[in-house]
């Protein structure tokens, strides 16, 4: 089996990775929404939306 991140083989300690360095790498992935799947769900459009609306209009602390 290859890591994802690199294509080297893994290491069973961190398997599906060959080092923490690519783990690391995978979770920042994760945390930042890289691997974010696109929806064409209306509901989820209007949540967004809604959410960008609130941030414009609620007075920012200083």
């Amino acid at each position: 089996m290859a890591c994802p991140i690199c294509n080297r083989d893994t290491d069973p300690k961190m398997r599906p990775f060959c080092s923490k360095r690519c783990a690391d790498i995978d979770l920042g992935k994760w945390i930042s929404g890289s691997y974010a799947i696109p929806s064409d769900d209306p509901d989820d459009l209007d949540e967004v939306l809604d959410a960008l609306e609130r941030e414009q209009t609620s007075p920012k602390p200083h």
